[in-house]
């Protein structure tokens, strides 16, 4: 037995980064061993089979990769969503096409003066129409920057994550969403979409939480995996989509219910007439309970703490870390 206070005699770690001898395959087959190893071996390296799977586009581009293109889709952003502390979100859809008022004036001016050119012209009346109510309903885009902002000083306030934020990443009432919290240094989710024409993030949005999907269902997945309120500002297909699927969902009882709430009353009577379809049979009574409107950001803020204490479980428990 050696002496406790010898120290053993152990040889040095071998250094990871170098060997003092190549191993065989360090280099390639001599020519001078065979001639036409190096072009064999150049045909070798440039074969499609060669390339790292994970590293080969039109590999995992193909129909039987589509179980592995779903599991990052989805697992990439539900990292990073960690890593940040998010822990629940509010989620704000609306049409991209709702402008700040700023904007809404300048475009409404641009085709008052075209008009004025060309006063018969039938096509830029009909432009101009759509133009003033979009206009009228840039209201609804300072309301969403506000409610932003209220939901980025709750809780500890701006630099508390966990609870954030999140829209679909795109202009319109989406940033302005994302605009309200950014104004106050808060960090804030927009959840991007591939699409054939190119659609790009909105300037707020918190850079590395900027996620670009591929597949609408893992984008949907994401919007309601934390959510604890859909705020749906005026909007077209893209917000109906979510909006309607979000009640079918809490309807079946497929999601915990979780509150709903439509900003601009007038809008959505004429866009969706739920007591119709209940006079009509199709949803039953109590489906009318499931959303609300509401027409200021702090309606809107309020109504949700309100839904979430009622529950039993307000978005900022005692326990919560």
């Amino acid at each position: 037995m050696t002496d406790k206070h010898q120290r053993p005699e152990v040889p040095e770690p071998a250094r990871a980064e170098k060997r003092e001898e190549d191993l065989p395959w360090h280099q390639p087959k001599s020519p001078h061993e065979d001639p036409a190893a190096p072009a064999k071996i150049e045909k070798i390296l440039a074969s499609r089979s060669y390339i790292q799977a994970d590293q080969d586009p039109d590999f995992l581009s193909r129909d039987d990769a589509r179980g592995v293109r779903l599991q990052v889709d989805y697992l990439k952003p539900e990292l990073l969503l960690k890593d940040h502390g998010v822990e629940q979100t509010i989620v704000v859809f609306g049409s991209t096409r709702i402008l700040e008022p700023s904007g809404a004036t300048r475009k409404v001016a641009h085709l008052q003066a075209a008009l004025a050119a060309d006063p018969d012209n039938s096509t830029l009346r009909h432009r101009l129409s759509i133009a003033d109510r979009v206009l009228e309903k840039s209201r609804y885009y300072d309301i969403a920057r506000e409610f932003g902002e209220l939901v980025a000083r709750s809780g500890k306030g701006p630099l508390d994550t966990r609870l954030v934020v999140m829209t679909g990443g795109g202009p319109g009432i989406m940033e302005a969403a994302n605009r309200g919290a950014h104004d106050v240094g808060a960090k804030t989710v927009g959840l991007n979409i591939s699409l054939p024409h190119e659609q790009y993030p909105n300037p707020y949005v918190t850079p590395e939480l900027t996620f670009h999907f591929h597949y609408f269902a893992l984008r949907k997945l994401h919007f309601l995996q934390r959510a604890k309120a859909l705020v749906a500002f005026p909007g077209g297909f893209g917000t109906c989509d979510e909006l309607f699927e979000t009640l079918t969902l809490i309807q079946t009882r497929k999601i915990s219910p979780l509150p709903v709430v439509l900003v601009g009353e007038s809008f959505w009577r004429k866009a969706f007439d739920v007591d119709f379809m209940v006079e009509e049979g199709v949803i039953d009574p109590e489906d009318r309970q499931l959303f609300w409107f509401a027409e200021t950001a702090e309606a809107i803020w309020e109504g949700i703490q309100c839904w979430h204490e009622k529950s039993g479980a307000p978005l900022f428990q005692a326990n919560n870390h």
